[in-house]
Parts: C-alpha cells; structure tokens; sequence
C-alpha cells in the first residue's frame, strides 16, 4: 500500500502501512443498522468499549441518523446524545474518537469533549464546520453527498457517477486547504449509499481505486447499508458476509485505507488474513506463464 500520512490533532496515522477499523456507535433513536440499540448514554459508552477491545483503531460517535429520508435532529437533543458519549469515553479508552455530525457547535463541543477527528457528510459545505476544521486541526473525514439525507436519493442524477464524485471531492480539499487546513489532516469519503441507487454504488465501488488521484486516505462505509441487501436479498442483521465481501475487495485493489463498520472483530480479522495472504504473493515466471 501507498504510504499516505493522515494527521488527527497530534495523532498521526500511516495508512499505507496497515489499514484502519473506524468502529460505528450510533446514539440514535432511529438507526438503521441497529434500531437504537445504543440511545442510551451508558449503553454507547459500554458498546464503543467493546468495540475498542475488538481491534477498532477509531470509534465513530454520532448523534443524528443520516439514513435515507432522515429528519434533521435538533441542535440541543445532538448534543445531549453524543458529548456525554464521548467524555465517557475519552475517559475509559486511548482507542481515538471521532464524530459523526454535520454541525459546528457539535463539532467544537465533540474536540472539547475529546474527539480527534471530524466526520461531515455533508462534506464540511458550511463555512462555520470549515472554521472549525482549521481552529481545531482535527482529523477530517470529508465526504459526498449531494443535497441532505432527507432528499439525496430523491432522483440523484450524474454524468459519470466516478469522475463526479472524484470532483467534488477535489474541489471540498480544495475549498479546505485554501482556508487553512492542512493536507495531511483530511480523509476523503465517496459516500456510498448516499445520493446514489445500487448501480451507482456498485459503479463508485469497482472504480474505488479512481480516488487515489487526489492521494488521500479513503474512508469506505458500506457496512449493513441497503445496497448490499437488494444485491443480496439479505436484511440489515445478516449483511455482514456482503460487508466482509466489500472490504476485501476494496483492500485487494489497494483503494481504501479506512474502514467504517459495524462489526469490528469480523472486519479486523478478516483484513488482518488478507494481509497474511498478500505477504506471500511472489512473482513466479512459471506460474505467470500458464
């Protein structure tokens, strides 16, 4: 894999020397993935401790569904959810946190609260999350998504699904490091799922390695979404082996470094037996010749 630094307030990730578990904690009442198993406070923190000891190399703390068709949470019932989450957590693990939120007052409550990195996917499109992003030099995770979760897969339309996606992401970079942030900070998401049918997630997946123009880390987040069950037929509790499928897949083309998921161990152990595997590929003019 290609070395690409990723820098999360102090904390410094090589992803091209092994990849990483971004595990999901959803303080949610309205999941899709898990029904809001997790709502409570003290139910998160014990799942995202889980997690941590499952291998996740980050935690993925979020307050507000982005689900197709979701509802926007309000300001104060997201910070409810997620700040005493992450303290909570900040306190009983080393394991980095993150959050999931596209607002900039739980942006900067979430760093406060000790969270390394900022995962918008909305795509950091509000100058205020943009401000944020450079005061606290947080770890970025900047993906697409065209309009909101509540109208994104209303009649999502693209040109060329692949050479879109890779533009918008080069210009939010762009938009970001103008302002001050530095490279090395940011994660790039094509945001699977969101504002794309099944065909153009499938599209964006066999080209993943498309995004490695814009040489930076590659957050994928498949994990349980509703692609997978309409090619597999398979409901949200039983994705995982379409989950597993997808993530070896993308490792195999060297086309993401960051996985967001929600079953950690299954996913670590099964980029850890990929990673054994590829140690032992060797080139062999005998077996190339057959």
């Amino acid at each position: 894999m290609k070395p690409i630094v990723w820098n999360c307030r102090g904390l410094t990730f090589d992803t091209g020397r092994q990849p990483l578990v971004l595990g999901v904690v959803n303080v949610t009442p309205d999941s899709f993935s898990d029904g809001g198993r997790f709502f409570d406070p003290a139910r998160a923190t014990d799942h995202a401790l889980k997690l941590a000891a499952e291998g996740a190399d980050l935690l993925d703390i979020g307050g507000e569904s982005t689900r197709p068709g979701a509802t926007p949470t309000p300001l104060a019932d997201e910070l409810a959810r997620v700040i005493p989450v992450i303290e909570a957590v900040a306190r009983r693990t080393t394991t980095p946190i993150s959050v999931d939120t596209m607002k900039p007052e739980v942006a900067r409550a979430a760093v406060a609260a000790g969270a390394k990195v900022l995962n918008d996917v909305s795509g950091f499109r509000d100058p205020e999350m943009v401000r944020v992003a450079v005061e606290t030099r947080a770890g970025l995770i900047v993906m697409h998504m065209p309009g909101t979760p509540m109208t994104m897969n209303d009649a999502p339309v693209y040109r060329d699904i692949v050479a879109d996606v890779v533009e918008y992401l080069r210009g939010r970079v762009e938009v970001l490091t103008r302002a001050g942030v530095n490279p090395a900070c940011i994660a790039i998401d094509p945001g699977i799922g969101f504002g794309k049918f099944t065909d153009h997630s499938l599209t964006v997946l066999a080209n993943l390695s498309a995004f490695g123009v814009l040489n930076r880390p590659v957050v994928l987040g498949v994990s349980r979404k509703g692609f997978l069950g309409r090619v597999t037929g398979r409901e949200v509790a039983d994705r995982m082996p379409a989950s597993l499928a997808v993530a070896c897949f993308a490792l195999a083309a060297n086309a993401a470094q960051i996985f967001r998921v929600h079953d950690v161990g299954p996913t670590r152990d099964a980029l850890v037996m990929h990673a054994a595997i590829a140690k032992f590929r060797t080139p062999s003019p005998l077996r190339d010749s057959l």
